[in-house]
């Protein structure tokens, strides 16, 4: 990731906690492949199944897993198999967050990487969390956390997650969208270091609704939201709102340093438009730096781990790290 769009990597032994995601998933080919071309970067502690690294290590032809090891030994030996999505794969994805939150707590790692789990398959296994982000913020009583998913040429925070599109405007309010854009602000003053961001949001509606022609969202509850916040950013400025395809225009050429989306698609659009590869999923407003891939578990792939690209985990890794140095310098 280049340096214009995140804080500076240096030499470090900052400590990293690495959960491998679903088992049955690429999390740990992409796993080993990431840390093979990074060991020397950070001091790795890997939460995972020692069996299910070691078949995927024989499968690629690579060495083994070259970092610690927490090996939890919940994946069934006779039963396993990759690509299958089933319940005990998503209850072990949820047995390695767990046992990375408490090596955060007893301060043996100082942040944490996660690779893709199944919505599908922790939902098999009786957990109702739609992803990493709700579950993280109910472990850790976290409430307010804000998704900020980043690439070498864009950061966007979502107003709204995982929300079907019939949905957003009930979701968004005023007190939501206020919240996530203050929490977004913290997050680039502490993490990346910038000392007055620049803020856009995107309006719901075509053209940010025309002034009421195309809808109502931006009049009732986003450019309120502008109003207020404007009358205390002296530290961060915040633009009107604007359509998505203006807001996020101007921010790649870098009249920005982040974009404001009202629902998922409007930035994962955008980041895997511009640069997949690159992008990475960061959570603002946990006691800790947490990121992941932005990329699913690929289980179509799975089977054939030569094919899993490492790319973007690696991209995690690096964000993971920076952050991490840049919290210590506050």
């Amino acid at each position: 990731m280049n340096s214009k769009n995140n804080p500076t990597l240096k030499s470090s032994k900052i400590r990293v906690g690495l959960t491998i995601g679903d088992p049955a998933g690429i999390g740990p080919s992409i796993t080993l492949k990431a840390l093979n071309l990074l060991k020397s970067k950070a001091d790795f502690t890997v939460i995972g199944d020692r069996f299910v690294l070691a078949k995927a290590a024989k499968i690629l032809k690579i060495s083994p897993l070259c970092a610690k090891l927490i090996d939890l030994n919940n994946v069934s030996k006779k039963k396993f198999c990759f690509g299958s999505l089933n319940a005990a794969n998503g209850k072990a994805c949820l047995e390695y967050l767990d046992c990375a939150l408490e090596l955060l707590k007893k301060n043996q790692i100082d942040c944490l990487v996660t690779c893709p789990i199944s919505k599908e398959a922790i939902n098999l296994a009786g957990y109702k969390f739609p992803g990493h982000t709700e579950y993280l913020g109910k472990r850790t009583g976290r409430e307010d956390l804000v998704m900020m998913l980043i690439n070498d040429k864009l950061k966007f925070s979502l107003a709204t997650r995982h929300v079907r599109l019939n949905e957003v405007t009930r979701v968004l309010t005023r007190e939501v969208l206020k919240s996530n854009i203050l929490n977004t602000v913290k997050g680039l003053q502490k993490l990346f270091l910038i000392k007055k961001p620049r803020v856009v949001i995107c309006g719901v509606n075509p053209h940010a609704s025309d002034n009421g022609v195309i809808g109502t969202e931006e009049l009732d509850i986003i450019t309120p939201v502008i109003e207020s916040l404007s009358k205390r950013s002296g530290d961060f400025f915040i633009n009107k709102v604007l359509g998505a395809d203006v807001a996020i225009a101007q921010a790649a050429k870098g009249k920005f340093d982040c974009v404001i989306a009202t629902y998922h698609d409007q930035a994962l659009i955008a980041l895997k438009l511009t640069d997949f590869d690159s992008g990475v999923n960061l959570t603002l407003g946990l006691p800790f730096v947490r990121t992941s891939p932005l990329h699913g578990v690929a289980f179509d792939i799975a089977n054939k781990p030569a094919l899993a690209n490492p790319s973007s985990l690696i991209a995690a890794i690096k964000l993971a790290i920076k952050c991490t140095l840049n919290q210590k310098k506050l």
